[in-house]
């Protein structure tokens, strides 16, 4: 049996580069991620409400403890437009030391500082 991963790095998606930008400052503000990158517009094709969409969109990666999920989950799902936003986790199995060492302690609660 193998441990839970120690990191994680969560993806969302929004439909404008200033959304993406408000979401990834307050994520790292509030502790949540240690950082956060905003891609270029990528093209989403999807499913929604029985039809066929294509849209432009900004892809966001946040770096981040896994012990802070929920709360940039929650943070994520009450800052997001969308009704059914992206959240997507996925494990960081290894990484360079010094920097995961950096991710654990940006993303340290403020009451443990």
């Amino acid at each position: 049996m193998t441990a839970p991963p120690a990191w994680l790095t969560v993806l969302t998606t929004t439909d404008s580069e200033e959304k993406a930008h408000e979401l990834a400052q307050g994520a790292v503000e509030g502790r949540l991620a240690a950082c956060a990158q905003i891609s270029a517009p990528v093209t989403s094709v999807y499913r929604w409400q029985n039809a066929i969409e294509s849209s432009q969109e900004w892809q966001v990666l946040f770096k981040t403890a896994a012990e802070r999920y929920e709360e940039l989950e929650e943070y994520l799902q009450g800052a997001h437009d969308y009704d059914t936003p992206e959240i997507i986790a996925i494990p960081v199995i290894r990484g360079s030391a010094r920097y995961l060492g950096w991710v654990t302690a940006e993303t340290a609660p403020a009451a443990t500082l």
